[in-house]
């Protein structure tokens, strides 16, 4: 007797762990918000890539990545050109928010610049309107552009807008990834010839988008692209969040 109920409470505990095995993680979507250096690039822009577009092969496929980057946009005019309610609306519990600007909002001679402390609001609005939705917000630095000193030394290009965003993550309790600080330290460690190797850098007649050239040390190529998304993947993996068990596992 004693015999056959300890058979019976092995198969139910079987039986449990198996069905606990057999649950299936729930489709969710990753929400990419941000400038050009994320974003999609159309194909007249290439070899120009935002970081945004090989981030999404990482998953499985119960990740769909959803990149809403716009080129020359700031926190202020992704607001308002209406491309933030649209897709705020679309959102659903168990999704993720990415959010990373920076680049537009803090000159002060583009028409998208926002002041700082409309930044820290929109940079909060996002995150609030995103966890009323019980979606998890990430906030991300912007990417640090190619400045190099005189001496070698990788400059800081956006403190006091990467500030913020580290301020806002801090307060508010929210996931940071400091891409700023990650990418400085990737060009420093690259040095001032072979970081060239991740930007839009072309001769005359290389490239047929391009016939006079172009040397942009805030755009990324693909390599470039890849080595931001591999560092955002870096991160998530760090921090133990959730997603990074999502990530498409190497046989």
């Amino acid at each position: 007797m004693k015999t056959t109920s300890l058979f019976f409470l092995l198969t139910l505990a079987c039986l449990g762990l198996t069905s606990f095995l057999m649950v299936e993680k729930q489709p969710i979507t990753v929400y990419l918000i941000g400038d050009s250096t994320m974003s999609v690039k159309e194909t007249k822009a290439y070899p120009e890539t935002g970081w945004g577009m090989p981030f999404k092969y990482f998953f499985d496929s119960t990740v769909t990545v959803s990149n809403h980057a716009k080129n020359g946009r700031s926190t202020r005019t992704f607001i308002e050109e209406k491309l933030w309610e649209p897709m705020a609306s679309s959102m659903k519990a168990g999704d993720y928010l990415f959010i990373q600007f920076g680049h537009n909002d803090e000159v002060s001679t583009k028409k998208s610049y926002t002041t700082e402390a409309d930044y820290k609001a929109n940079l909060e609005r996002f995150v609030s309107e995103a966890r009323q939705k019980n979606v998890t917000p990430i906030l991300i630095t912007p990417a640090a552009r190619r400045l190099f000193s005189a001496t070698g030394k990788i400059e800081e290009t956006h403190a006091v807008y990467s500030g913020i965003v580290r301020a806002v993550a801090q307060k508010q309790k929210v996931a940071l990834i400091d891409l700023d600080r990650k990418s400085q330290n990737l060009l420093q460690k690259l040095g001032p010839d072979a970081s060239k190797l991740l930007f839009v850098h072309l001769q005359p007649e290389e490239h047929p988008n391009y016939p006079q050239g172009k040397m942009d040390d805030t755009h990324f190529n693909e390599l470039g692209a890849r080595e931001m998304a591999q560092i955002v993947l870096a991160d998530l993996k760090a921090q133990k969040l959730e997603l990074a068990d999502r990530v498409v596992k190497q046989q």
